[in-house]
């Protein structure tokens, strides 16, 4: 298809004139304003398919989004697009992603130039202010700490959160740390020093968090120019998506990227600008065209409105009418009057209110009634057509609407309600593992400023378990005999364990109690698997608990500080700040439900009903005097819009991305209240008035024609060794934990392979660098000794001297014997990813130099070399195994690159006598076989079949699984 009949085919589909023209206005800044429901990912997927129909190489093309989901969306959307007009392309080589996986994606290509060593650990909100709680010692330390930490009223958990904010913003406004150092205001300086000490946390833990992910990839754009400029001569196209919610930071290495091209098209609705809190800034869209000469930046607006009933999209055009965004001669918002799409609407009223005024009882009814009419009229198929979006879940008056909702049948999921440690099967496992340390309140030694209520949840959770079993004692007597054995063990310690907390937790999921919560078909609805999924929560917690605390077994000499550790600061630090529950990505709907949102996280979703509460909200301001202080002094840029009408512009944008939600009906919902606390607010109260009562003669639910909820279209990414190998060798194993996402705690032997595999890569790198003068012993023994630190330092694991010894010396064997074949090397640890119909298939291996133009591939082996003419049923089935592994790579090879594969090696250092390569020929029949195989068992994976009639489980396998207990009771539970 040549580009002309393609764009004879949008015109044809009934695409828009503005959609056209954003979608082939290639060359030069373009700025695209999209309005609620204009289709800017349709704008976005054909632009990228234009782009590959005018010849551009993949490459060429970076396309960033907001969030993983959006991503993972729009790989998947293009991909579909592409195999629907034929066109092959590996979207692996596009830069495509959120912006924080390609500046990571960027770093990771050029590591050896930043200061990030290998097997750092990504830290998540949760890690980031755990690490700084932890070591808040060290920041009170700071002189004036209160004025930015808070004074000794404010708890730990608050202090620091206080401190992630201001360290947070620092990165992402690139401030000057001298400069704050030696500011003349107290708490200036103090976040400055911060700062600082944070970075030196980082460095320590060789972690990094999001921002530091950005300061990183600057600094290496602007202190290597060879990198920059490599990058920009190989980045001719950049797109990003949600402009408006972009930071000071983020636009800095944007701009550097497509300076060069000036090829650099902006997506965004800045009515939609929600993340103030975050760091965003309003202005990076608003001032997109200052970055070019006057004139050059192209601007085309997508008003047409292809989700909403007219009325909806009227009263939102009203609602921000309200508010005078000028200020001089400045404005802040791009004028645009949103219209909707040609089509015929039913007449009945779109825009409702369900309200009382009685009591907030009445009002829950009143709610509850509306549904239920929605239901007995037929207008709803699905619980899941409707939405609550508020500004906060985890409001007590939300909460207590979803529970009398719940209590008369209808679920609801609301997984950012923080409700997790209110859910009985979690305070059922924590109230087991304190019946099993009888000492635990009395090793607490819990101080005078503890808090009680922390401490009254513990006593509570205790008796609901003890109660729990008293309900059936018949049934529950294996279990207390369990937990009386392991008490009486742990009021001892006569010897050390060999478990920690989280074993203890696959230990009691032998019993009924706790293992009837997993015995779930992952096709039940996520409601019926909530406590399934909360269980494998538990499971993360205290891994990542053993992990930060390094602990791998209990001892009466480190028991009463490990308790405390986890009692009195660990859990009281999660309790406080409160954790959600499991949250499906890929599915922001579940069948059977209705949902309880915030306004931010129903961003670019939509729904057939929206029911908007919060409207006793008033603009507040979102920022402090220091805040301040920083804005007028010490940012870049001066300030852009006032900062006292901040607050009202927030206001009124977040209401504004609330009201565009639904498709077909607006439901306005408040307890109406007047006097102080009014419900409606004054702001609100207009538009509320606006609505009619759902009551009304004129509301004809049965007239309704609803759409269901859209599935969420995302092809799911699978490798040989970590799923199809797993699902083959255990499909309930897979089940436990890829699809609940269980911990795996005994997860041994594999740092001896990693870690040859790490040294052998910066062996290849430096002989594609063209340095093999430096792969002497001492500096391999250097690169040996680094990965093995950081290695066993991620992975908790150990290898003693004569292991590592003996690994080296197989390193620097592999050296001598390749030491005239390195012109053969041609790639490292490449990565040959391929987008394929139905899923993403991962793989990365090392390809060398084969006859005539081929390639051969090789994968490194840390163990013995198998006799390869064995007639051993086990030694079999490894070779086996390892022959699909490199067919799967062969596959993906010939379609990523185009290379012909010839050869498939097998690499064993180890070896001594004799040849330590295993090696199969390529065969094009067997390499569609095992491709064919793969696709079934993917195909398996994502139909959640886990039958295990065929699979025939060994020892070894079942005793180093931790699911051993659930399975298999009698065999391991003794």
């Amino acid at each position: 298809m040549n580009s002309a009949s393609f764009i004879n085919n949008l015109i044809a589909d009934g695409i828009d004139p503005e959609k056209i023209a954003a979608i082939t206005t290639l060359e030069g800044p373009l700025l695209v304003i999209a309005g609620p429901g204009a289709g800017k990912t349709k704008t976005l997927v054909e632009r990228i398919v234009y782009l590959i129909i005018k010849k551009t190489p993949a490459e060429n093309i970076m396309v960033a989004t907001f969030t993983e989901k959006a991503a993972k969306e729009l790989i998947t959307r293009v991909s579909n697009r592409l195999l629907e007009l034929d066109l092959k392309i590996n979207l692996n080589e596009m830069y495509i992603g959120t912006l924080h996986s390609i500046f990571l994606r960027i770093i990771e290509e050029n590591r050896e130039y930043t200061k990030l060593k290998r097997n750092y650990r990504l830290l998540d909100q949760f890690d980031q202010k755990y690490l700084v709680f932890r070591n808040l010692s060290r920041y009170l330390e700071v002189e004036d700490s209160t004025h930015i930490i808070g004074s000794h009223y404010v708890n730990r958990w608050e202090k620091a959160s206080n401190l992630i904010y201001y360290i947070s913003k620092v990165s992402e406004e690139c401030l000057d740390i001298d400069v704050l150092c030696n500011a003349d205001e107290d708490e200036i300086r103090a976040i400055g020093e911060y700062y600082k000490i944070y970075q030196e946390q980082l460095e320590e833990e060789n972690v990094l968090d999001f921002s530091t992910i950005q300061i990183e990839t600057l600094k290496l754009l602007e202190n290597h120019p060879k990198i920059l400029q490599a990058l920009q001569d190989k980045i001719h196209y950049l797109m990003v998506d949600e402009y408006q919610d972009t930071n000071t930071i983020q636009e800095k290495i944007l701009l550097l990227l497509s300076a060069k091209n000036n090829n650099f098209c902006v997506v965004g609705d800045d009515d939609q600008g929600l993340y103030r809190f975050r760091g965003a800034t309003i202005r990076n869209i608003l001032e997109f065209s200052n970055n070019f000469k006057k004139g050059l930046c192209k601007q085309v607006s997508l008003v047409t409105n292809y989700r909403s009933h007219p009325d909806i999209i009227e009263f939102y055009n009203k609602w921000m009418e309200e508010l005078d965004w000028t200020e001089g001669i400045k404005k802040f918002r791009y004028d645009k009057n949103i219209k909707p799409r040609n089509g015929i609407f039913t007449k009945i009223p779109a825009v409702l209110k369900v309200s009382s005024d009685v009591s907030y009882e009445e009002y829950c009814e009143e709610v509850l009634s509306f549904i239920q009419e929605m239901i007995s009229s037929g207008a709803i198929t699905d619980y899941n057509q409707i939405a609550f979006l508020f500004r906060s879940v985890k409001n007590d008056k939300v909460i207590a609407l979803a529970q009398f909702l719940e209590d008369n049948g209808i679920n609801v999921f609301s997984p950012r309600s923080s409700l997790f440690f209110e859910r009985e099967e979690v305070q059922l496992l924590f109230g087991a593992l304190i019946f099993i340390f009888p000492n635990l309140f009395e090793d607490l030694k819990w101080k005078e400023d503890a808090h009680l209520e922390v401490w009254n949840k513990y006593q509570s959770w205790k008796e609901k378990f003890a109660n729990e079993i008293r309900k059936d004692p018949k049934a529950n007597e294996a279990l207390l005999k369990w937990c009386q054995m392991r008490a009486k063990e742990h009021i001892v310690f006569s010897k050390n364990t060999n478990y920690g907390f989280a074993a203890l937790i696959y230990q009691l999921l032998e019993f009924p109690m706790f293992g009837n919560f997993i015995d779930v078909e992952l096709t039940d609805n996520k409601i019926q698997l909530r406590a399934a999924y909360n269980i494998a929560q538990v499971t993360k917690l205290l891994f990542k608990f053993e992990y930060l605390y390094n602990i791998t077994v209990l001892s009466k000499k480190n028991i009463e500080k490990i308790l405390q550790d986890l009692f009195n600061t660990y859990l009281r630090f999660i309790i406080e700040g409160g954790i959600e529950e499991y949250e499906d990505f890929d599915e922001f709907a579940p069948s059977g439900c209705v949902s309880f949102m915030t306004i931010h996280q129903s961003k670019g979703l939509e729904f057939p009903i929206v029911i908007t509460g919060s409207l006793n909200l008033n603009p507040s301001k979102q920022y402090d005097e220091v805040d301040e202080i920083l804005q007028q002094n010490y940012y870049h840029k001066p300030p852009f819009e006032p900062i006292e009408k901040t607050k009202y512009y927030d206001f009124w944008r977040l209401y504004y991305t609330a009201f565009s939600r639904p498709q077909n009906l607006l439901v306005l919902t408040a307890y109406e209240k007047s006097g102080a606390g009014r419900n409606p607010s004054k702001y609100l109260e207009k538009s509320f008035a606006k609505a009619i009562s759902w009551k009304s003669d004129e509301f004809k639910p049965k007239e309704l024609k609803l759409q269901p909820i859209k599935p969420v279209n995302i092809k799911k990414e699978y490798s040989f060794t970590s799923h199809i190998l797993l699902y083959e060798n255990c499909p309930l194993q897979y089940k436990f934990y890829k699809e609940l996402e269980f911990t795996e705690v005994r997860t041994g032997g594999v740092l001896g392979g990693s870690l040859l595999h790490q040294t052998i890569e910066d062996i290849h790198k430096a002989v594609l660098r063209d340095e093999v003068k430096t792969l002497t012993d001492d500096n391999i023994t250097n690169w040996f000794n680094e990965n093995y630190y950081l290695l066993s330092k991620s992975q908790r694991t150990y290898l003693h001297e004569a292991q590592q010894k003996a690994l080296l010396t197989q390193i620097l064997r592999y050296r001598d014997n390749q030491s005239q074949r390195w012109h053969l090397i041609k790639e490292a640890e490449v990565d040959v990813s391929l987008v394929k119909e139905d899923y993403i298939l991962k793989g990365t291996i090392d390809l060398i130099e084969g006859e005539n133009g081929t390639v051969e591939l090789i994968d490194f082996k840390s163990g013995n070399k198998p006799e390869i003419n064995s007639n051993d049923p086990k030694t079999k089935q490894i070779l086996a195994q390892y022959r699909r592994q490199l067919e799967i790579y062969a596959h993906l090879v010939e379609e990523r690159t185009g290379y012909i594969v010839s050869k498939m090696h097998l690499y064993y250092p180890k070896e001594e006598s004799s040849s330590p390569y295993v090696t199969f020929k390529s065969n094009k029949d067997n390499i569609q076989h095992t491709i064919s195989v793969f696709d079934e068992v993917v195909n398996k994976i994502e139909t959640k079949n886990y039958d295990m009639k065929h699979i025939v489980k060994s020892e070894k396998q079942c005793g180093e699984c931790d699911m051993r207990y659930h399975c298999n009771p009698k065999q391991y539970n003794k």
